[in-house]
Formats: C-alpha cells, sequence, structure tokens
C-alpha cells in the first residue's frame, strides 16, 4: 500500500512541476508582453495570446492579474528574450527559447545542460537553419470541414492544417503572417484554445531506442531551468 502511495505522490509532484513551469513560463511572457505593448489586451495581441495560453493550462485568473499588475510595477523584472542552439548526442539539432533577466547566468547554466548530457552548446546559426518558425493555433473542432477552412485561411498564411489526437483542430501559420492568422480566426468566431510561436524542423534524425534517451534526457534537463520557455528539436 505504502508502494502505491509513493509513486501516486511521486506522480502528483511530477504534474505540479509540469504546472508550475507552466504558470512560471506564461508569467514572463506576460512581462514581456505588457512591456512591449501595455497592460490592455484589448489592444495588446500578444497579451492576448498569453491570457488565451494561460487558460488553456488552467492558470488562475487571479494570478494573470497580479502578472500583468507586476509587469508594471516599478520593482517589474526585465526579461529578454534570447534564443540558443546546439547539438544534442548523435548530431540531434536543438533549439532553445529562453526568458531571461541575467544572460550570463543562463549561457553558463545551458552549457553544464550540454555537457552533463553529452552534447554541446553551439554558435547562433549553427542550427537555426534546420527549423522553420511558425505560428501553431489549436482549434476547437466544432465539425469545420477542414478542406474549406484551408479555402477560406489561406490568404491569411496558412501553411499547414490538420488534427491532433483529440480531435482538435491544428493550424500552423508563417511565423511574419501570426497576427493576420489570429485576426481571421478571431473574426471566424472560432474557438482558439492556444496559440503559440514554434521551430518545426525541416529534416529529422531517426535514432534507436537507447539513443533517442539520451537526447530526451536532455531535453528535459534543458526544460527544468528556469530561464528556458521552449525547447525543440529535429529528433525524428
Amino acid at each position: 500500500m505504502g508502494r502505491i502511495f509513493e509513486v501516486r505522490k511521486s506522480t502528483m509532484f511530477a504534474r505540479w512541476d509540469k504546472m508550475a513551469k507552466a504558470f512560471s513560463r506564461i508569467g514572463k511572457e506576460i512581462a514581456i508582453a505588457v512591456k512591449a505593448g501595455g497592460p490592455d489586451p484589448d489592444n495588446n495581441p500578444a497579451l492576448r495570446r498569453c491570457i488565451l495560453n494561460a487558460k488553456s493550462v488552467n492558470m488562475p485568473k487571479d494570478r494573470v492579474d497580479a502578472a500583468i499588475k507586476r509587469a508594471m510595477g516599478k520593482d517589474k523584472t526585465d526579461y529578454e528574450e534570447v534564443v540558443y542552439e546546439g547539438y544534442a548526442p548523435h548530431g540531434v539539432a536543438v533549439i532553445i527559447d529562453t526568458a531571461t533577466d541575467n544572460t550570463t547566468r543562463t549561457v553558463a547554466n545551458l552549457r553544464m545542460h550540454f555537457t552533463k548530457g553529452g552534447g554541446s552548446l553551439g554558435n547562433s546559426g549553427s542550427v537555426g537553419f534546420l527549423f522553420n518558425r511558425v505560428g501553431e493555433f489549436k482549434v476547437k473542432n466544432d465539425g469545420q470541414n477542414l478542406e474549406e477552412l484551408e479555402l477560406e485561411l489561406i490568404d491569411f498564411g496558412l501553411e499547414e492544417i490538420g488534427e491532433d489526437s483529440e480531435g482538435n483542430i491544428i493550424i500552423r501559420a508563417a511565423f511574419t503572417e501570426f497576427g493576420n492568422m489570429a485576426k481571421a480566426l478571431e473574426d471566424k468566431k472560432l474557438e482558439v484554445i492556444s496559440s503559440d510561436l514554434k521551430r518545426i524542423p525541416s529534416t529529422t534524425v531517426e535514432l534507436n531506442e537507447e539513443q533517442a534517451k539520451e537526447v530526451l534526457e536532455l531535453v528535459d534537463r534543458l526544460e527544468q531551468d528556469d530561464d528556458v520557455q521552449a525547447v525543440f528539436y529535429n529528433l525524428k
């Protein structure tokens, strides 16, 4: 019985850690959005996106409001968005999006993670060309015809449309068309569950199970770092 409890407790703590990380990531995104465009979501599309994503991970409204208020205060933390690149074991390319108030700390931590994980931190541009940056929207599927929706959205930067494992519609647009696509979905009264900027690999590396495990252990190590917002890699 005690063993079952330990397993459940471990699972519960892992869930809490994941939730805490998601809340922290969105809090930083809110701070950056408010600094760039102000605290009014009606006039700040980036902040609207942050609030939408907060809802998608069940971040309480009072925490969202507190993050906005904190971003306007005198003691606010100024975060800088910095992208780092490198290689995981077995030649897998990795890109890390960070939001940091201390780049010296961040680069030192990332270098340590790569070294311990059998990889290497690279220079800017070393692997970036292997990824395409896109805007990805998860939209509630209310029985829309995907072919018709594709035709309606193609003029707003649509690059790809499909469904995920839960039946939601996944829409990808060119990075430069993110704002246009967001407005188009809003105008069409489609329920957007979440939206994000992602880096999709143009080529992938196929590894055996043991090699892939080494790569994913490094990715997990990177994702746990407080300064890291997202990790992208081209493991198949």
